[in-house]
């Protein structure tokens, strides 16, 4: 089965998400919904992700981030929605993630992960604007979770990083399962 648009669907007990590019099977009634606790949390910058074209604006096909998080837990649990994604300068301005629609549900068994794709303006770029942040850590939910953590900014090679973001929102792309080991 292919899908053709950049659209979740839900057909025939098959999850397609990300383009048609991962294919998941439909979430089981009685797994827990994940839980913030539960998952371990990354927050890398991509490198060469947004980077500027010649001409000083923002390259917006390529993500510049990536979120992921992995179940820790050995049974599967529900990743139903987009996390929320916080990244404050102390009390004053933040930058928030915000996706589009209603992802479908993913089964996400022990040890497998799920991304989501991080767009945003970089401090710098043309139209940036002056709304910016710029931070070390985010602090991430589970979907439908009360209860946050915190995670540090890496750059690809997992070293600590700060992200620099102007705007209000950052960009969530459909989540997308990756299998375990991945």
């Amino acid at each position: 089965m292919r899908a053709t648009t950049c659209l979740a669907v839900l057909t025939a007990g098959l999850a397609l998400t990300a383009c048609g590019t991962t294919t998941t099977a439909a979430p089981d009634a009685t797994a827990p919904p994940c839980r913030t606790a539960s998952l371990t949390w990354t927050l890398s910058l991509l490198d060469g992700g947004g980077a500027e074209k010649r001409d000083g604006t923002e390259n917006v096909g390529r993500p510049n981030a990536r979120l992921t998080a992995v179940n820790k837990g050995p049974g599967t649990c529900v990743f139903a929605g987009y996390p929320v994604l916080e990244i404050h300068n102390g009390k004053a301005e933040s930058v928030e993630g915000t996706g589009q629609g209603r992802p479908a549900a993913l089964a996400l068994p022990g040890k497998a992960s799920v991304t989501v794709d991080l767009h945003y303006t970089r401090r710098g770029t043309k139209g940036a604007g002056t709304w910016c942040v710029r931070q070390g850590e985010a602090s991430v939910r589970a979907p439908h979770d009360t209860r946050g953590t915190v995670v540090p900014v890496t750059d690809a090679h997992g070293k600590a990083t700060v992200i620099e973001a102007c705007g209000e929102t950052l960009a969530l792309a459909v989540p997308h399962r990756t299998p375990a080991g991945s």
